[in-house]
C-alpha cells in the first residue's frame, strides 16, 4: 500500500490500522515485519508532507497602506 501515493490524511489512517494490527500481537513475525516497514514508510512521507506544508505557510502583517502583507513563515 505504501508503494502509491497516499494523502497526509490517508497516510495517517493507514498508519492507525497498522499500530492496531501491531498491538494485537497476533501476527507471525515475517507480518508483522513488513507492517511495521509500511509503517516506517509511511511516517516518513506524512513528515514529509508536513515539512513541505510547513514551508508554505506565511505569516501576515499590516503593511503601510493597512492592507495585509505577507512575510516567510519564521520560527519564534
Amino acid at each position: 500500500m505504501a508503494a502509491k501515493k497516499l494523502s497526509f490524511e490517508d497516510s495517517l489512517a493507514r498508519l492507525d490500522e497498522i499500530v492496531r494490527h501491531l498491538e494485537k500481537g497476533d501476527l507471525p513475525l515475517s507480518d508483522s515485519l513488513r507492517l511495521f516497514e509500511e509503517g516506517t514508510a509511511l511516517l516518513a512521507s506524512a513528515g514529509k508532507m508536513l515539512d513541505e506544508a510547513e514551508q508554505k505557510v506565511v505569516k501576515l502583517r499590516k503593511g503601510s497602506d493597512r492592507q495585509p502583507e505577507e512575510l516567510p513563515f519564521e520560527d519564534e
